[in-house]
């Protein structure tokens, strides 16, 4: 699925893309600031990726979460890194005043809210 969407094949709610990752709204977000970032590199587990693949990687979510902390005034912003849903390495970054809104889980029987999604990927944009 992210593939595609870094391919252009599918749509998506973009908040940030350099020449090694994609930053971008999850469908079924957690919380208000939920955003993915990926790396272009397709590979299943961030830890396989090559050095410079995880440090753009890195480097991409901090400044996802600097943003998300300026725009939105959560008291943290935190990250997880799951990898089971997709085979593809991937950091949820998400806002957060609460551990309860934090361990949220997505509800993905829930239509996206496409308008919603992309008036948060604009106020987040860098």
């Amino acid at each position: 699925m992210f593939t595609k969407i870094i391919k252009g094949e599918l749509p998506s709610h973009k908040v940030y893309e350099d020449d090694k990752t994609l930053a971008l709204m999850p469908l079924h977000p957690v919380a208000k600031g939920h955003v993915l970032v990926v790396p272009k590199a397709q590979i299943d587990s961030f830890y396989d990726l090559e050095d410079t693949d995880y440090q753009a990687l890195m480097k991409t979510v901090k400044q996802i979460a600097k943003r998300m902390k300026e725009v939105l005034g959560t008291k943290r912003v935190g990250l997880q890194v799951v990898g089971l849903d997709v085979p593809h390495a991937h950091v949820h970054v998400i806002a957060f005043d609460t551990l309860d809104e934090f361990r949220e889980v997505e509800d993905k029987t829930a239509a996206p809210d496409h308008n919603a999604l992309e008036s948060m990927a604009e106020r987040l944009r860098m």
